[in-house]
């Protein structure tokens, strides 16, 4: 589409409310960051990989930044709620739209849960019932989780204005407990010799170092992009939004390396004599509280229960939130009920609210342990985040002429590193987690077939998903497929190890560059894709009567 005028950047109406500023945009993406990751983080990631540990959150910290880069010239130049759901729809359509919304859907709604089992698990080492031997919820246990859940729900409902300030607050305790932490704790008991005990610096080599990223690393650090998620609340998101993406994903890697230096130097060196499988003991589910009691901090000790479920529910409340903006941006954009995308008078959609609440209290049934769904949501989380550099390309070459207010540097380098990345995360989550994850996959794409067959029939095709654009899944499913192969037969909890170490990881970098190539060349022409930022640009600002409670 040739053009003589530039292109605005994309801005939205009045359907939901832009009340949210800078601060409170970071502060949303730090508020996701720093959640139960730190206070669990620190020791799933030294059993992995030992004193190189801090290799695994400075690689994390590097493949975030990346992301987050990308993230920032999209929610900068196309603000609209939802955003992981509906970038890819810019460039390469309904299906396209569908597959990252329905995956970053399912790793929002699956976070508030984890982060009120991790609440709960650490109460209960004071007032116990909360959880039984095996780590798992009591009925009791589940009681209070759903009551928790309820309040996270109602003070969603009350408005983003309460959420921000609700969040700003509890996230400055989040930054003043950690940072307290890695103060105490190295001024009062630092041993450097333990970052080369038990074995030596990287006792498990390179490949502790990798698997250590799925196991709490990566998801301590997610979290980033929700920022992007309100941006079509955000005041200024042109101006706003690289400033508190990136801003975040600074404090949150600064924080968390802190975190584990102090956690490595503070262990006893006698409980690392015979390695790192049990540094600080069996059974003790709190690291930074073991050492606070063994070290006589009682008052740092209390501090870390009140914080072990202040953290946990300050970034479930967020991601209540998260997920109502995800299943909204399934709904404006035709891919869900119509239903869901109901604004409220206080400019929230209460719908998806409360269905982020329904489905979450559903989560805590088959996974009501902490552990049992962290690597599911790391994997879910990236392959969402995967689609962004391949977006950013795409609507490079297809909409080169929009303003960008921030434009991101050496995007040909830096979008296919990203994707690189974030496949090589996918791949170290393991095989059993994998196939879990296309199971969900596959049933979120049977309920759009059956959601469109219902349309098709009632009103003939839906407008809002005319053109499905099936071309990309020319490039979607042997993205999913190759990962899985090679996944089915690499070196990180195969189903056959066939595939030698190392040369699974140049698989996987050199399958993901045919994949980056090959989405790019099957963008939608420009044509099709300014009319559909068009669409989206009258979606957000249309606010019909009907969408009203």
């Amino acid at each position: 589409m040739s053009t003589t005028a530039e292109p605005p950047v994309l801005t939205t109406g009045t359907g939901l409310r832009r009340t949210v500023g800078f601060s409170a945009l970071m502060f949303i993406s730090l508020g996701s960051i720093i959640g139960s990751g730190w206070l669990l983080g620190a020791l799933t990631a030294a059993k992995s990989a030992g004193g190189a540990s801090i290799l695994s959150w400075v690689l994390a910290g590097v493949i975030v930044v990346l992301l987050a880069l990308v993230h920032a010239e999209l929610g900068s130049t196309y603000p609209v709620a939802g955003g992981t759901a509906r970038y890819p729809r810019l460039a390469f359509g309904a299906i396209a739209g569908f597959s990252a919304g329905w995956v970053g859907w399912i790793q929002a709604v699956a976070i508030a849960p984890i982060e009120v089992e991790a609440a709960l698990s650490y109460l209960d080492h004071i007032f116990h019932g909360f959880i039984d031997e095996n780590g798992n919820l009591t009925g009791f246990g589940f009681l209070i989780a759903a009551l928790l859940m309820v309040l996270f729900t109602g003070i969603n409902l009350l408005g983003v204005a309460w959420l921000a300030e609700t969040n700003r607050i509890t996230v400055l305790w989040k930054i003043a407990i950690p940072v307290l932490t890695v103060i105490v704790l190295i001024f009062v008991s630092f041993h450097g010799s333990n970052f080369t005990a038990g074995g030596g610096f990287a006792p498990y080599g390179a490949h502790g170092i990798f698997a250590a990223l799925p196991l709490g690393v990566v998801f301590a650090l997610q979290g980033f992009e929700q920022a992007a998620q309100m941006g079509g609340e955000a005041r200024n998101p042109q101006r706003d939004m690289p400033r508190a993406l990136i801003g975040a994903v600074a404090l949150g890697v600064i924080i968390y390396l802190a975190l584990e230096v102090a956690f490595i130097g503070a262990l006893d060196p006698a409980n690392l004599v015979g390695g790192w499988a049990d540094p600080i003991g069996k059974g003790d589910f709190g690291p930074y509280v073991t050492i606070a009691g063994t070290l006589g901090l009682t008052w740092l000790s209390i501090l870390l229960y009140v914080d072990a479920f202040v953290s946990p529910a300050g970034t479930g409340l967020v991601y209540v939130a998260t997920s109502a903006r995800l299943s909204y941006a399934l709904s404006q954009s035709g891919f869900a009920p119509k239903g869901l995308s109901k604004i409220s008078k206080r400019g929230i959609p209460w719908v998806s609210t409360a269905v982020a609440f329904v489905v979450g209290i559903i989560a805590f049934l088959p996974f009501p342990s902490w552990q049992s769904l962290v690597s599911l949501v790391t994997s879910a989380t990236v392959i969402m985040y995967g689609f962004a550099p391949l977006t950013l390309a795409a609507l490079r070459k297809a909409d080169p002429d929009r303003t960008r207010p921030y434009r991101m540097p050496a995007a040909g380098v830096i979008a296919p590193l990203s994707f690189i990345a974030a496949n090589e995360i996918i791949y170290w989550s393991g095989w059993t987690t994998l196939w879990k994850l296309y199971v969900a996959i596959v049933i979120g794409f049977v309920l759009f077939a059956v959601f469109r067959a219902v349309q098709v029939s009632r009103n003939g095709v839906p407008a809002a998903a005319k053109d499905l654009q099936l071309r990309s899944l020319g490039w979607i499913l042997p993205w999913l497929l190759g990962i899985g192969v090679i996944s089915a037969f690499g070196q990180y909890d195969a189903a056959v190890s066939v595939i030698p170490e190392w040369w699974d990881l140049i698989l996987i970098a050199a399958w993901s560059l045919v994949i980056y190539f090959l989405a790019v060349r099957m963008v939608m022409p420009r044509d099709l894709v300014a009319a559909q930022v068009e669409q989206e640009a009258a979606d957000a600002a249309a606010e019909p009567e009907e969408l009203h409670a």
